[in-house]
């Protein structure tokens, strides 16, 4: 997908879609970006409640016991 960019007052924006906004479960109103940029691209990062980051890093953990042989021949 390619944007352009719009004129917004001094500044510029950049409008997202709303299909990918709902696809990342961004609410606009609500949702803090976090904006960074390795000196070649611009990274925009949805913050996340860090309690529920914990749990989805908790829960990866345990698939990944589980399943770890799995995924491995899956790779090959």
């Amino acid at each position: 997908m390619q944007k352009n960019l719009i004129k917004h007052g001094n500044s510029h924006a950049l409008i997202i879609d709303k299909a990918v906004l709902e696809l990342l479960k961004i609410d606009p109103e609500k949702t803090p970006l976090e904006l960074s940029t390795d000196g070649n691209v611009i990274i925009i990062t949805p913050v996340r409640n860090k309690k529920i980051q914990k749990d989805i890093s908790k829960s990866l953990a345990k698939i990944d016991a589980r399943y770890s042989s799995v995924f491995k021949r899956l790779a090959e």
